[in-house]
């Protein structure tokens, strides 16, 4: 077990459907970064992943990376492209952080390493690169419901302000996997992963914990 003192991390890392070519791109990027221990990647399509295509993302990352015992790993998620198997615990994980990510999603390896650097101090909040804002929809509010209305970047960008944090790149402790699958009531689950994938952990780990979620612009 690697202690998180030492900077070690685990890349989790989500595909999208037919789309190798950026996930072993992405894969061999992250590897090449000094903190990563581990690429675990979640497959998220139908077919299974060809051993051709095993083959080169342990190519391609162990050309990269800087630690020789660096493991590749994927998981498949049973078909149909749900987001919700990224947060299934990951067997064998030897770190306490995770940074989540999209297989098109490329973060410097500085700006990892400054985020990581960031979420130590905090370890049981999120720290990431995405940020989005969600409001009270007022008109509802008004008509006896209490609703929340989500808004994308350019609503951060233009309010100057965040409120959420989400999981497509994003660090986050280890111990927020088992308690999506053990302890988060199965109607959010299924709310969240058909409507927002992305919001799951933000929604898992503020209801635990409620702890600021902090977006690393490094």
């Amino acid at each position: 077990m690697y202690d998180i003192i030492h900077a070690f991390s685990t890349i989790h890392l989500f595909n999208t459907w037919r789309r190798n070519s950026p996930l072993k791109r992405t894969a061999a990027h992250y590897a090449s970064c000094a903190g990563a221990g581990a690429i675990h990647i979640v497959w998220s399509e139908i077919e299974p992943p060809s051993e051709r295509l095993r083959t080169d993302l342990d190519r391609a990352v162990r050309s990269k990376s800087w630690r020789a015992d660096i493991r590749v790993e994927i998981r498949e998620n049973g078909g149909g492209g749900g987001g919700s198997g990224r947060f299934k615990p990951i067997d064998g994980v030897r770190t306490d952080a995770i940074f989540s990510v999209d297989d098109g999603v490329i973060v410097p390896c500085s700006s990892l390493e400054f985020a990581f650097s960031v979420w130590k101090t905090a370890p049981l909040t999120m720290v990431g690169f995405v940020p989005r804002m969600h409001w009270l929809d007022l008109d509802l509010l008004k008509s006896g419901g209490v609703y929340h209305r989500y808004g994308g970047w350019l609503s951060v960008w233009w309010m100057g302000s965040y409120s959420m944090v989400l999981s497509k790149a994003a660090f986050f402790h280890k111990k927020y996997l088992d308690l999506y699958t053990n302890e988060m009531p199965s109607p959010m689950q299924d709310y969240l992963a058909r409507e927002r994938q992305a919001l799951i952990s933000h929604h898992l780990i503020d209801s635990h914990d409620s702890l600021l979620k902090l977006f690393s612009a490094s």
